[in-house]
Order: structure tokens, then sequence, then C-alpha cells
């Protein structure tokens, strides 16, 4: 019965929040997507740490596959201005595998991101029937009369530009990120500011800070885990309808040894990132080119297995990487199509923070190697009822050529693919090198 008055309250909300919408002080919107994936991964011939490094385990290269995974999305978006210059923005999730309840048949040993879900990936990574907060956070404006704002919550950090293009997204504005360095769901806030600069047209800048993991309760004196946190400085330099440049500065303070939610043990160092992007339109043509740097500033910890910050062993020695993310897309708009083409790059201490990116294998753009994607988006063309209505199919292909093993993953040194064999005991991993990868995809979308 509390079940049944539960449902009927919800559907009462609903309705009276849709007819709030008409005055403005409620607006609802929810998605829907239908999606298929095709994975095959080629395994090169590789040693297997076992726990014991003077006892590793030569493993034979194979194939691995899952022929067919369907995923079904749903999304709802809530947004409210209750009073003058205060803002609330919400989005909640459910994310499932068909056919189970886990996330396991998308989940496996081959890479740091796609082992487990947790808290910077839940609603992002496939998993359950469970709706789930996305975001939620509150917005107030105009501070001192000035064109001043402060954001705090959930964040909307996930889904930034330029990936925004490949999904049929429109740029989220001021609230976005650049996606090759951030795509993980923070708690955190904002405090931007917006001048009116004429050399400058849509200019604006703001300081972030995000928490990336609590350590809880502990005995004062003793030596465990501290929090996480992140910081990053984001200013638009350029910002209007045909034309983007944004500059980021970020930096991870106390980096985990283990995903937020899967048994942090220890802090391995800091890590630091300074990328930018660069959006431009023409006429039909969409085109962007981003790039970033990475470095990390190793303490000389370990983690619980071993390997320290991007190292095989407990060491201060620090990497820079560095990635490359290029791409366009051609739309037609008389049969609304739009067809695109995407390429990035990654070296060998590339590392960023995207875990949550919607890439089904591993989040592409923190690839130690190349990756290459071609798609094609058909409008269905029907005539919109609902504000913002829209339904479309989206056909993809991923390619991942994998130069180094590790990806997306800052514990433990990457190792040379080609120098993987079953007779190097020097070069063990702990987790299934991956050479090369590919994913056939298509995705049906409902949108208003």
């Amino acid at each position: 019965m509390k079940k049944v008055l539960l449902a009927v309250a919800s559907m009462l909300l609903l309705v009276t929040g849709m007819a709030f919408a008409e005055d403005g002080g409620l607006e609802i919107g929810l998605d829907y997507r239908f999606r298929i994936d095709s994975l095959k991964g080629v395994v090169p011939d590789f040693m297997q740490y076992t726990g014991n490094p003077m006892a590793p385990n030569p493993t034979s290269g194979y194939t691995v596959e899952n022929k067919t995974v369907f995923m079904n999305r749903f999304g709802m978006h809530l947004k409210a201005n209750p009073v003058e210059d205060v803002t609330m923005k919400a989005r909640l999730d459910m994310y499932k595998i068909s056919g189970h309840q886990t996330s396991d048949p998308v989940m496996g040993m081959f890479f740091g991101d796609r082992m487990a879900t947790n808290d910077g990936t839940v609603s992002h990574v496939p998993e359950d029937s469970l709706l789930r907060v996305d975001y939620a956070y509150a917005t107030v404006s105009n501070i001192f009369g000035e064109p001043i704002w402060y954001s705090v919550g959930r964040r909307p950090s996930t889904g930034g530009i330029p990936s925004n293009i490949r999904q049929n997204n429109e740029k989220m504005g001021t609230a976005g990120i650049p996606s090759l360095m951030v795509n993980y769901a923070f708690d955190g806030m904002t405090l931007g500011v917006a001048p009116d600069i004429n050399a400058l047209p849509g200019f604006y800048t703001k300081f972030c800070y995000g928490r990336g993991y609590d350590s809880g309760f502990q005995k004062k004196g003793t030596a465990g885990p501290k929090d996480v946190d992140f910081y990053g400085l984001n200013s638009a330099l350029y910002d209007t309808d045909n034309f983007h440049v944004e500059l980021q500065l970020q930096s991870g303070r106390n980096i985990f040894d283990a995903a937020s939610d899967g048994g942090v043990t220890t802090n391995l160092g800091n890590m630091n990132w300074l990328g930018g992007v660069v959006m431009g339109k023409i006429s039909s043509l969409n085109l962007f080119a981003t790039a970033a740097t990475s470095k990390t500033d190793a303490n000389g910890k370990a983690a619980a297995s071993g390997p320290g910050l991007l190292n095989d062993m407990p060491s201060t020695e620090n990497h820079k990487g560095y990635a490359l993310y290029v791409g366009g897309r051609y739309d037609i708009a008389s049969t609304g199509t739009k067809v695109g083409v995407e390429y990035n790059h990654g070296s060998k201490n590339w590392i960023s923070m995207i875990p949550a990116d919607d890439d089904i294998w591993t989040s592409k753009l923190g690839t130690r190697g190349d990756v290459y994607e071609v798609y094609i988006i058909q409008s269905l063309n029907r005539k919109a009822i609902a504000k913002k209505g829209e339904t479309f199919i989206r056909l993809g292909y991923q390619l991942y050529n994998f130069d180094y093993t590790n990806s997306n993953n800052w514990v433990g040194a990457p190792h040379k693919i080609s120098d993987m064999s079953l007779v190097n005991p020097m070069l063990q991993e702990g987790l299934t090198p991956i050479k090369k990868a590919q994913d056939l995809f298509l995705t049906f979308d409902v949108r208003f």
C-alpha cells in the first residue's frame, strides 16, 4: 500500500509540476535512450601479476567479446526558479543493462574506469533499474548587483565540450567543462563572473571545487587516508554561437589509490592539468580541437597492491603526459542527417579524470594510444509536440589502438603493448591489457 501511495503522490507532483511549467515556476523534461553495442577486443601475450612478483602467470593472447549488450536509459530534468536570481536544477537517471541488475556485463579487469561503478560514474555507466540523482544544485546570480554567480551541489560536471557534439547535445553554457579533462560527477561548488568585455564577447571565468572522496571518521593522530579534493580555474575567452575558446587549469590533491567507493587505503600524491578547447561552426560544419597536459606529483606511497602513482613501486618519480582530440560534424538540414568523424591520441603517461564518459569499453579520451570514431545521426523528422521534442537514431563505430597498458588508471606504470610477451617477468600487469578494441553501437533517443 505504501508503494501505491508513493506512486500516486509522485504522479500528482509531476502533473502539478507540468502545470507550474506554464508559469515558469517549474520545468520538467524527459529523455529515453535504447542502446545496443557489439564489443570485441584483442588481448596480447602477457605476464599476469599474481600478487607474488617472483611468480607471474604467463598468459597467452586471446580475443574477448560481448556480441550484443542492450541498455536502457531514462532521464528526468527539473528546473525551478523559486525566487528572483535563484535557480535550482536537477537530473535523475536510470541506466540499466537488459537482463541484469548489475554492471557486470560491461565490467572486467581490463581498464581502471570499468572495474566497478563508483560515486563519480553512477548514472553514467550502465548498471540497474534504480533512479538516481545525477546532479542537483542551486545557483544564485546577480550577486551584489553584478554579473557574479555562486552555485553549490552535485555538479553538472559530465558531458562537457566538445563531446556534446557526438552526443547531439547543445553546449551546456557556463556550467560546462572540457570533456578531455573532466567527466566525473563531483559534489562541490562554483564561483563565477561574466564581465562585459567588448573585445571578448561572452567572456566568463569561474573557480570550481569538488570533493572527490571523504575519508570519514578517523582517530586523531593516525595516518589514515586523507580527503581527496579537486580545484579548477576555467575561463571562456570567447563565447558566441559560432566560435568558442576555453582554457582550464585544474588540480587533484591527495589522489586516492582506489575508486572512491572501492576501498581507499592511502593517498598517492597530486595531479595537475592544463588544457584548452577551440570550437567553431562554419555554415553546417561543426569543428573542434582540444588539447591538454597532465603531470603527476607522487608522494612515494603505494597502493595496497604495491604500485604507486604512475610507478610500478613506491616512488617520487613524476611523469608528464598529453592528449589531443579533434573532429567535426556536418549537418544536413534538409534530411535531418548529421555525419561526424573524431580522432584522439594520448601519450604514454596521459591521465585524465573522465571515468563517466559515455563509452562502454573505456573512456576513449583517456586512451594511451589512438581512437578513431565515425557516426551518423538521423532525425526521424517528426513534428515536435512537446517543447524541445526530438527523436533520432545514432549509428557509430569506435576503433581503439592501444600503445601502452593501463589506460584510464593512475595506479602503476604504463608499459608498451608491443613489449608484452610470455617470457619477460619484468613487465607484469595487474589488469589484463588490450591492444585493440572495437565497438559498433546503435542508439534510439527520444527527448523533450
